[in-house]
């Protein structure tokens, strides 16, 4: 258990670096549409007009005929709203970001654990985890779109980035800190 504590940590880390990659640096404006600034300023004065608190909104509201009737002829939105101004590099998100991969790569290294024995190389160990990584970023990742009728640029770039920001902190978990069998183990088994 300690092995795969460390692994991790290790693995944390390392999906930490691909995320802020993927979502740091400019490469992140790929999964965006963009506006000017002035259509920016203009959209962020409505929003604080007219949303009342941090949230997710779908607009128009479809809890009401009225709001179904305006759905159905769009525009419509889906908008990720906080009320509040934030730095984009915040620290406590970052800190939080890194804890979180770090227990994802601990849920990695626990499901793993019971077929430890039965699969006993790098490369089965490895097809595992991008399987489950895939697997994972596929429905998360491609359910707006397909669901709510999202963004699909932004969707698929999320995908690609959550696979190789899953993948990076499993394999490394997997390749330096999980126990694999002896020569000698693997003939007995036989």
């Amino acid at each position: 258990m300690i092995r795969i504590l460390a692994g991790s940590i290790a693995g944390g880390i390392v999906m930490f670096v691909v995320s802020f990659l993927f979502w740091a640096t400019p490469l992140a404006g790929i999964g965006y549409a963009h506006v000017d600034d002035q259509r920016s300023a203009a959209v962020q004065t409505a929003l604080a007009q007219n949303l009342p608190a941090t949230g997710r909104y779908v607009v128009p509201d479809t809890r009401s005929a009225a709001g179904t009737i305006l759905y159905g002829r769009g525009p419509v939105a889906t908008i990720d709203y906080n009320s509040h101004g934030f730095a984009t590099n915040d620290g406590g998100a970052l800190l939080g970001g890194l804890i979180q991969d770090m227990v994802v790569v601990l849920l990695f290294g626990l499901a793993l654990v019971p077929i430890l024995s039965r699969v006993t190389d790098f490369a089965s160990r490895a097809r595992v985890v991008i399987g489950i990584a895939a697997a994972a970023a596929v429905m998360i990742q491609l359910a707006d779109p397909i669901y709510a009728h999202g963004s699909w640029r932004f969707a698929l770039y999320a995908l690609i980035a959550d696979i190789a920001m899953l993948a990076a902190g499993a394999l490394v978990l997997t390749r330096w800190f999980l126990p694999y069998a002896t020569d000698r183990e693997r003939t007995i088994r036989r």
